[in-house]
Order: C-alpha cells, then structure tokens, then sequence
C-alpha cells in the first residue's frame, strides 16, 4: 500500500504521505512527540522518511509546515481518536486461519448490525462472543455498518475521516481481525460498509495539506465532493480503491456495501466504481467476495450475475422497503410519496421485478423527478429489507415495524424480506421482533452539535408525534442516552416474544436453505408474474427452468379476503404465516396472512 506507515521486514518504519499543498513536513514521533523527523519531498507531492527504531506500535503524526499537527489519514490505528497520534501497525503479525474461501452469493443472507449499539459493551470483542446464536439461526453474513475512525465517541460511521483505522471505541485492530476469523469459524462472512463519497466535517485535516481531495467542480450533500476526475485525481483514486483492497487483503473481509454510490461524481473512464470493481475482483484470487452498492438512481447498469470485473453483485432496493412500508403503515409523506397511491400494486411489481423507478433522480424533498417502470432485474442482485439502518434510523423517533403496526404485520414483513429470491437483509434485532429504537447519534461538539440538533428540528418539524400519537420532543442526537436507548436489550431474546420470533426467523431460513437457494442459478429473468387479488391480495409466481414454480399468496391488508380460485394444482406447501388452512386452493385469506408454496408450471426448459 503506498499509504500510510509500513514496516520493513529487517526492522524499521517508512513513513509516507500525500501532502501536494505543503512547503515542508515532518514526522513527530512519539505520543508527546518526542522527535522530529524531516521528510523528503517527490515531484508528485509525496513526502517520505525511514526511521530504523520505529515499530509496531510507535506512536506518530505529521507536523505540515512548522505547525498543524495532524494524523496519517492512512494510519491503521488511532487509539486516542481522530486528533490525537497515529500507530504504527504491522499487517503480517496476525495469525490467520488458511482454510476459509468465502460463500457464493446465492447464499448470502445479511445481519446488518452497529457495533457500537448490537451488545451492551458496543467492541468488536463483544459482537463475536454473540456470532454462534447468529449462525445457529440460519445468519450467513453480518454486515458491520462503517468502523472507519471518526469524531467523537459515538456516532452512526458514516462521518469517518480515517478510513483505515478501525474507531478505537469498538477496540483495535487485532480486535477486529478477531471478530473476523471467529466468524469464518462459524461459517459466517462478514460485510462492511464503506464510505467513498465524502470525509465527515471532524477531524479532517486534509484541506490544509491535499486541498486536491476536493473537487472543484463537484458538489455532496455532506460537504465538500470528492476529487474523483480533476487534476491530482489519480491519487485520490488510489487512496480509495486500496483502502478496499485492505479490507479485502489484511481484514479478509468477504463483501463491501458502497454507500450511497449516486453521490461519487467521477466522469473519466473507467470510473471509480468500475475501477475499484476490477482490482478487488483481481485481488480476491480464489475468495468469494462480494460488492454492493447503495444506489437512490436505482440505476442497475452496473449489476451482474456472477462476479465480473468491473461490476458488482446487490444493490440496496429501497424500492422494496417504501412500498411495503406504505402498504402496512399507511404513511406516504417525505420520500414515500411516489408510493402512496398504489402501494399493494407497487410492492407487487417489487417481488417480481426488483427496482420500480428506474434512473429517476430523487428532489430533495424526497419525490422522484419521474416514474419510470423498470424493466425486470436480476432478482438475487436486489438487497430486500423491511428494517435497515437508514429506513429506522431516519424516523424522526426511530420506529421500528413493531411499534408501528400490528405483531401479525412486522412479522409479516420480516418473512417478505427473507422469502424471496432477492437476497435478504435483517438489522441487528429483528430476529427477536425487538421494539428498541433506532436513532440518529452522533458525538458532536460546539457549533458542530449545534447545527445537527436545529437541522433535526427542522428536518422532522412536522413529524413531533410518536407511535402513540402523542407529542413528544424530539430525541438529541448528540446526546449519549440517545446512543445508549439504540441498544439491545439482551433480555427481551429470551422472553416469550422474542423467543417466538426466533422460531419463525429459523424456520423461514431454514426454508429459504432448503428450497430458495439452490434454485437461485435456475430463476428466469423476466418470467415471473404478480397481480393483485381484492383490496389487498397478491398473487406472485417466480418461474425456474425446468418448470419449477416458487408461489405466494399474500394479504397485505388488516381484513380477511376471499379470492377466487387460481385453477392452479395444489402444490408443496413450503411455508405458511396466518394461515390455519394451508391448502393453496383454499378461497379465504386471512388478514395480514401469506402462504409459501411450490408448483410446476408444466415448462423444461428455459
């Protein structure tokens, strides 16, 4: 990696950094700096010193021209936080396992999960003791929202200003790398998410010294855009894509979450994102590993069915999520609206057809410019969730389903996400039906905080009234009973509810194991069919080569429904939710109800 600080075999440090806009740099060495070291400056604006005493564990930091202090914003530890001294760490000092290779993405079903927030003691150490219950339950893949170090002691990640330093409230390094190898162990992969469309606002230094981090001509929703195209661009690139190359290469991640793709602005060819698609896929060697990206465009060009240079395997379908969403709760407001008038129509379309709104620029106040029906997409490639990280966290009270609707319909959309042929996300306490909230946090401080706790007033000004439909004032984000009410309660998995969501999440994997994933490589593109049945019904049929047919029959609605019949033959019955009839002929559908099941359609071939 040409960033940050590298140990040499035979003993020493070098010490790089990128620093185009300094006149002169040195390298403090020590927590109170006890030397000074003067860097030698390349045309290109690389600045170099080796220092023979340094090892694993020096403590070091930049002086940029005789005095800002700043970290290595490639430093692999920070352990005193984002303003205080790098630490130096030797990659090849961990002991891994040899044996693990990955698991193919047909099998992929994602835990979405805070580290801070998922135990009482918010480390990585913490979340691994709690990875066998999730392997025992049917989990293949956790996905670590980002653990990149940024400001303050508690927030969401998406701020991070080192992305290559793990944030040293979880714990270190070998910590992460632990939790790492313990899920291999278990046969789980882990995710992570990664952000390379902005640094956050507390504790980047990079403006004083690589002003060419920063486009000139481009603009983000969370500050300044990203140098992606411009001149000086190339290293900027470099710094991105090999940071996804070290999670791959030293942390042995298994897949990589994008975040919010649509706001990288790169216009050279190829782009980042096809870029870093190519040198992680060359990278991976014999490893699954596997790339998601979060697109609000909705744009699907870049989506392919086995692992291909250049593209990636899921994309988030928030599609999905809004229109079933509506469906339950009723609410159409802020980016729902495009969902409001037809969302049992929408949601339909949603199972069979993955993206509903295909390239359509979302306006700030949350409308699509247009509506434009998709075409059908690779389903195993949409990423379906009822609950994640944004469609909580973003309430202005962090609601989930359990608090917002009836126990029959939170169930109900749990079982929609997981039992389908798109792939299925969890957020960390849904197996249980847990009701904690999901709030937004962040350690913010003086004019800073200031301005996040009024943006979040006016943001959620018309929102004031919780699930109760009583007023309440709204939670403070940078308030730290705010993080700690995001945290799980352990309890509530042994209780009597959370242990009856339990059995419902391990049967409706252990149904998605047995007859979903090894069909995935037969599933049809563009052969599957829905239409809606009543107020509130849906038919779907999925069509496999061969003729096999993976079948629904939904009532999304508060009220029972009689259907006419299908004319179809009664088939396997794979799984059924609200149904004490399970017989797929049957004329009556219970309220909130879905039955599972398996037919032919008379086909053998594709």
């Amino acid at each position: 990696m040409p960033f940050g600080a590298a140990p040499r075999a035979g003993g020493g440090v070098d010490f790089r950094l990128w620093a185009p806009a300094a006149q002169r740099c040195d390298l403090v060495l020590g927590a109170s700096g006890e030397q000074l070291l003067a860097a030698e400056r390349d045309a290109d604006g690389w600045w170099h010193c080796f220092r023979p005493g340094a090892a694993a564990g020096s403590r070091y930091r930049w002086r940029i021209d005789g005095g800002l202090l700043a970290p290595d914003p490639a430093s692999r530890s920070n352990p005193d936080g984002v303003h205080h001294p790098s630490c130096v760490v030797d990659p090849a000092r961990f002991e891994w396992d040899e044996d693990w290779r990955g698991r193919p993405w047909s099998e992929v079903v994602l835990y979405e999960l805070h580290v801070g927030a998922f135990t009482p003691e918010g480390t990585f150490a913490a979340a691994a003791s709690k990875l066998a219950q999730l392997a025992a339950l049917g989990i293949t893949a956790i996905e670590l929202m980002p653990v990149g170090a940024y400001g303050g002691r508690f927030g969401w990640g998406y701020d991070g200003v080192l992305p290559y330093a793990p944030h040293p409230a979880y714990g270190s390094p070998e910590d992460l790398k632990q939790l790492v190898q313990q899920a291999h162990r278990l046969g789980l992969m882990v995710f992570l998410d990664v952000v390379y469309n902005h640094f956050g606002p507390d504790g980047n230094y990079l403006h004083a010294y690589a002003p060419q981090f920063f486009s000139a001509t481009h603009q983000s929703p969370w500050g300044a855009a990203l140098n992606f195209d411009g001149p000086g661009s190339r290293p900027v690139r470099e710094f991105f894509i090999h940071n996804a190359l070290y999670w791959i290469e030293e942390y042995r991640i298994d897949g990589l979450r994008l975040d919010a793709v649509h706001a990288i602005v790169d216009a050279s060819r190829p782009d980042l994102l096809e870029e870093l698609s190519s040198r992680v896929r060359a990278a991976a060697g014999g490893r699954h590993v596997h790339l998601v990206g979060e697109n609000e465009d909705n744009v699907h060009q870049r989506l392919a069915p086995r692992p291909q240079p250049g593209c990636y395997d899921g994309q988030w379908n928030d599609d999905f999520h809004h229109a079933l969403f509506v469906a339950l709760t009723g609410d159409s407001s802020g980016y729902y609206h495009d969902y409001g008038s037809r969302p049992v129509d929408l949601l339909a379309r949603a199972l069979t057809h993955g993206m509903l709104f295909e390239g359509s620029h979302r306006w700030p106040g949350g409308a699509r410019e247009q509506c434009i029906a998709a075409p059908p997409q690779h389903l195993p490639a949409m990423v379906n969730a009822a609950h994640n990280h944004d469609q909580v966290g973003n309430r202005a009270f962090g609601e989930r389903l359990a608090r917002l609707v009836p126990p029959p319909a939170a169930e109900l959309a749990t079982l929609l996400a997981l039992l389908t042929p798109a792939t299925p996300l969890l957020l960390f306490g849904e197996e249980t039906g847990a009701d904690t909230p999901f709030l937004y946090f962040a350690d913010w401080e003086g004019e800073l905080r200031d301005a996040v706790r009024s943006g979040r007033r006016r943001e959620f000004s018309h929102a004031a009234k919780g699930a109760d439909g009583q007023a309440h004032e709204l939670p403070d984000p940078c308030s730290e009973a705010t993080f700690a009410s995001t945290r799980l309660d352990d309890e509530h998995r042994h209780g009597e509810r959370g242990r009856r969501w339990l059995q419902m999440v391990g049967d409706a994997l252990a149904m998605r194991r047995q007859f979903i994933v090894p069909r995935q490589h037969l599933l049809l593109q563009g052969e599957h069919r829905s239409g809606r049945v009543g107020a509130t019904g849906i038919r779907v049929r999925w069509n496999y080569a061969g003729g096999a047919v993976l079948a629904l029959d939904l009532n999304i609605g508060p009220a029972a429904i009689d259907v006419p019949a299908s004319g179809e033959a009664a088939g396997q019955v794979l799984f059924a939710h609200g149904r004490g009839d399970r017989d797929p002929r049957t004329a009556h559908w219970p309220a909130w109800s879905a039955l599972w099941w398996l037919g032919n359609n008379g086909a053998t071939s594709a």
